[in-house]
């Protein structure tokens, strides 16, 4: 195990930000903590570097107590966060190499690191620039260069991807995957649900200071009532028609505009049959018709709820 996490409670007066968090997380694996805004994600990942004292609970990385003078530890963590880091008085290779040298003291292998994770994030056009002068794409991958440059074992992302464009967006999730084939374990934090879909292994939704539900995202997906979503085109649908498709067993949710017909069901067998068997018996003309099975959002907003959050 890369990192366990147990009993961890967290408290800032009277409000409990970590409420006895348990969380592990296995070697190899990109692991993605999901929650909403508040939820105790970036308060749970400060404490499990050392960097907010905690009131109770134990964090081991890589089998051993993480405390903050834990030097041995943190030489092997890559941390990107959601503020861009960098110094604004040097180039970008002055930063990458700056940061790099933190944990590596040999100058050749610096250069050699510098050089690899310029590559790695294909900023090789750039390396006479100083951050003001780059997009926010260019000064996102310069992040994590900085971050990852010394070949930790364990890399966190908080947010890696905000406000990027979709090229700079897509370079970013290659290289996370990359750094994850080359052997690093990853702890992945987005409100971008496609992207976690997309990345991760293994998945834990927090909210309210707490574990609420762990899976792969399929066995999150079991884990709700909703089931599929069915799209038709169907034609001159009167609204005592919709009712009755309305009456369906299993049906939760019809919607209905300029002719496209939406209906969400319950988790059930043959509920795109039943809605076919309607249509057909009641001589409802339709043309193109699909579903659609649950996605991580679908299962984020069940198990979190649909309410706002500041």
């Amino acid at each position: 195990m890369i990192v366990e996490v147990k009993n961890l409670v967290k408290r800032y007066d009277r409000l409990v930000a970590l409420d006895h968090l348990n969380m592990s997380v296995e070697e190899g694996e990109i692991f993605g903590l999901l929650g909403p805004n508040g939820a105790g994600k970036t308060t749970a990942i400060n404490c499990m570097l050392s960097l907010l004292k905690y009131d109770k609970g134990s964090v081991e990385i890589f089998g051993k107590a993480m405390k903050p003078d834990a030097y041995d530890i943190k030489k092997n963590i890559g941390i990107i966060m959601q503020n861009v880091a960098v110094f604004e008085e040097l180039t970008v290779y002055e930063n990458i190499s700056y940061f790099c040298s933190l944990y590596v003291k040999d100058q050749k292998e610096v250069k050699q690191l510098t050089e690899e994770a310029i590559e790695f994030v294909s900023l090789q056009d750039f390396t006479r620039f100083f951050p003001k002068k780059l997009s926010g794409g260019l000064l996102r991958r310069l992040n994590i260069a900085c971050g990852i440059a010394h070949k930790p074992g364990l890399v966190i992302l908080d947010e890696p991807t905000v406000a990027v464009d979709p090229q700079s967006r897509n370079k970013i999730l290659e290289g996370i995957k990359k750094l994850n084939e080359n052997g690093a374990t990853i702890i992945y934090t987005s409100h971008y649900m496609e992207e976690v879909e997309q990345l991760c292994s293994r998945i834990s939704i927090m909210d309210k200071g707490k574990i609420i539900a762990t899976g792969a995202k399929d066995e999150l997906k079991n884990m709700i009532s909703l089931g599929e979503k069915i799209t038709v085109e169907a034609y001159n649908l009167k609204e005592g028609q919709l009712d009755e498709i309305r009456r369906i067993i299993n049906i939760t949710n019809v919607y209905y505009n300029e002719n496209i017909l939406e209906i969400k069901s319950k988790k059930g067998k043959n509920n795109l049959i039943h809605i076919l068997d309607y249509l057909q018996k009641h001589d409802i003309n339709f043309g193109k018709i699909y579903t659609e099975m649950p996605t991580l959002n679908d299962v984020f907003l069940e198990i979190t709820g649909k309410e706002l959050r500041d």
